[in-house]
């Protein structure tokens, strides 16, 4: 629990500062999201709160009461939401490394117990979707492969257990 201003200030400068790596159409997705909730989501919620205005005493308006508070939670995602883009960086794919798992890496791997051969794309936390085999680079899986290179092992905790992977390719 937090006991004094000092350390909330601290514990705000720990997350202000994390710098997250995006792909071009990763960051632009951001900066549309953040775009919208500026504009198009304010003005729905000032319309909301002017209509819940608009019904009476304010003292016992539940409505007023709820619309505030969503206006002042939105206020605080656009808040967090521009910290984001502020502290976020364009990696160049055509520079990465590609003797390696990196960031932004297209990476082949297969389950050594098994056989299965997988896909995946190792990318920020905001545009991981394993539906289309991206993943976050702060999974379990991604910690184990960054790094690696083509031939090598690895293995790699997770949920059910630890599982080896042999890195087959790496690309863009």
């Amino acid at each position: 629990m937090v006991t004094n201003r000092t350390e909330l200030l601290k514990i705000k400068l720990c997350v202000m500062a994390e710098v997250s790596y995006y792909t071009k159409e990763g960051l632009e997705k951001l900066k549309e999201e953040l775009q919208y909730l500026k504009t198009t989501a304010r003005q729905n919620i000032s319309k909301a709160i002017a209509e819940a205005r608009d019904k009476g005493d304010l003292s016992e308006n539940a409505e007023y009461d709820a619309a505030k508070e969503a206006q002042g939670l939105h206020e605080a995602k656009i808040s967090q939401m521009q910290e984001v883009v502020a502290n976020a960086r364009l990696l160049d794919e055509s520079k990465l490394d590609m003797s390696k798992v990196l960031a932004l890496s297209k990476v082949k791997i297969k389950n050594t117990k098994n056989g299965v051969v997988m896909s995946y794309q190792l990318v920020s936390e905001s545009e991981a979707d394993l539906k289309s085999g991206k993943i976050s680079v702060s999974s379990p899986i991604a910690k184990g492969l960054l790094g690696k290179k083509v031939g090598e092992t690895t293995e790699i905790t997770v949920p059910a257990g630890k599982i080896e992977f042999e890195i087959l390719e790496i690309s863009r």
